[in-house]
């Protein structure tokens, strides 16, 4: 699936936390912020939820990908392909855990977009060799949970070897550096806490001219 290059690609990553005790309440957030990436342009959503059951996974999905049709926003789901394809998302995004690139691309529907997590150049370069539709890449910055930084230098070098292929930057991106990711040659950005927070999705969208 090709992706619209006019703009950053602003990569929403959903905040894992829901359960299936808390999902009335939690899912309602998500819904909210998926409203909002819609009514904003926002581009990718990922729903990366790792707490709850498939069966909440899949009625979760259905619900945001139903939030967003027929709009720009597209809704990928974090390393699960079968729920992914059953709730008709519009692809997958995969990490180091996951099914290889190729092996998805073979059991994914046509037009189908694959993601991938790389923390290196290596990894970055075997996602776009194998097929993936586009890489995150990090961390940038610091960042809670996340291993040392790599840096923007380290991003810039990944962008120029990969040309053509869309590399997005991931890890403690929010509103006071954002810039410095897309100056540094980046598609675009992923984030978590940043990017779920209705207000500065609006602002990104007029920032970025989404």
């Amino acid at each position: 699936m090709n992706l619209s290059r006019e703009t950053p690609l602003v990569y929403l990553i959903s905040d894992g936390s829901i359960t299936d005790d808390n999902y009335p309440v939690n899912s309602a957030h998500l819904f909210q912020v998926a409203r909002a990436a819609v009514d904003f342009r926002i581009p990718l959503i990922q729903v990366r939820e790792k707490k709850i059951s498939a069966r909440c996974l899949f009625d979760l999905t259905t619900a945001v990908v139903g939030l967003t049709r027929n709009s720009r926003t597209r809704v990928l789901v974090n390393d699960r392909l079968d729920i992914a394809i059953a709730a008709g998302a519009n692809g997958v995004h995969l990490t180091a855990k996951s099914a290889l690139v190729d092996v998805a691309r073979r059991n994914a529907p046509h037009d189908f977009l694959i993601a991938v997590s790389t923390h290196s150049q290596v990894e970055l370069e075997e996602a776009r060799c194998r097929g993936a539709d586009l890489a995150v890449f990090g961390p940038i910055f610091e960042s809670p949970g996340k291993a040392n930084p790599i840096g923007l230098a380290e991003l810039t070098t990944a962008v120029d070897a990969n040309p053509e292929f869309p590399v997005l930057a991931l890890g403690g991106v929010e509103q006071t550096n954002y810039h410095r990711v897309l100056d540094a040659g980046a598609a675009g950005f992923a984030a978590i806490r940043f990017l779920n927070n209705a207000q500065n999705l609006e602002k990104l969208s007029v920032d970025l001219g989404l």
